[in-house]
């Protein structure tokens, strides 16, 4: 999608791979928009002037937010807050100010603290890769992904409408959710998986003496694909853990409490309760494809030389 900018003027803090991907997809989709880039990193901010990350890099947050009709903080949750208490004193009146953080209800509270008086709309797209850095993002990484706005109570109904339309603009499919529901939807669909996933592959690094190296050397499509998912940034998921603690916790018990049933079919010899639950997973990866969220073809899409 391509059209006039819902905005004139688009600020972005923090330019690692959402970052980043933000301002490039505003280049791409919002061509008379301007963008203005910060990142704390006076290495990142030197390499996004390299690679034209935005058409301003200034060397302060208050250079980069100045005359910003909307703010995207890119910055991971548990600086969110900080972050926002940052720009405060700069932003101009009628700013809108976004973020991409991938809990919403600490997000929430925290800009809400720091910006008193300030439109704060918060939103999440659900999309990324294990890659960091200012090098990462690209303009097509929110292509018919979902975004997911989640307004606080008595938010502008023309602020969010704006919201919306710019990560409609840069590809995305948005939809607007309460915060406290937000969370938990993610902890099953994002943050659990990335915790079985280091778990995983911490466990295969505490067995690589015991094995001989054969865990890495011996490792199936599976495994490689668990490493991909803990490759990513652990400064982020760091944040995303603690400020999601309570629906991240329940849906663990829940996880380990269908686990123990899993375990207990498998000492029984009980191969019905195991296909069955195999069946019905296997649907769930079926509506996936269905839906565009993912490749249809087989090994995930992963070129195989003859």
């Amino acid at each position: 999608m391509s059209g006039p900018a819902p905005f004139a003027r688009v600020a972005v803090i923090g330019l690692g791979l959402l970052g980043g991907s933000v301002t490039r997809a505003v280049h791409a989709h919002l061509p008379d928009a301007i963008t203005t880039g910060f990142d704390a990193d006076p290495a990142v901010r030197a390499r996004a002037r390299e690679i034209g990350l935005a058409n301003f890099v200034p060397d302060t947050v208050a250079e980069a937010v100045t005359g910003a009709d909307l703010v995207v903080l890119c910055v991971p949750v548990g600086a969110m807050g900080a972050a926002g208490a940052s720009i405060a004193a700069n932003l101009a009146p009628g700013v809108i100010v976004t973020d991409v953080g991938s809990s919403k209800a600490s997000v929430a509270k925290a800009l809400a603290e720091a910006l008193p008086g300030v439109s704060v709309i918060p939103s999440h797209p659900v999309a990324g890769t294990e890659q960091s850095g200012p090098d990462a993002g690209f303009a097509a990484l929110f292509r018919n992904r979902w975004c997911i706005v989640t307004p606080p109570a008595g938010a502008d109904e023309t602020d969010v409408a704006r919201v919306t339309a710019f990560w409609e603009a840069l590809g995305a499919r948005v939809e607007t959710m309460d915060a406290e529901h937000h969370d938990r939807v993610l902890a099953v669909t994002s943050h659990l998986p990335h915790l079985i996933a280091y778990t995983i592959v911490g466990t295969a690094s505490d067995l690589e003496e015991v094995t001989q190296s054969e865990v890495i050397k011996y490792s199936a499509g599976g495994f490689r694909d668990f490493t991909r998912i803990a490759a990513s940034d652990p400064t982020m998921w760091r944040d995303v853990f603690l400020s999601n603690r309570d629906a991240v916790l329940e849906m663990l018990q829940r996880f380990s409490e269908d686990l123990t049933e899993l375990q207990k079919a498998i000492r029984k010899g009980d191969g019905t309760v195991l296909f069955d639950t195999f069946t019905r997973t296997r649907a769930i990866r079926r509506s996936i494809i269905e839906m565009g969220q993912d490749d249809a073809r087989p090994d995930f899409g992963r070129s195989h030389e003859d």
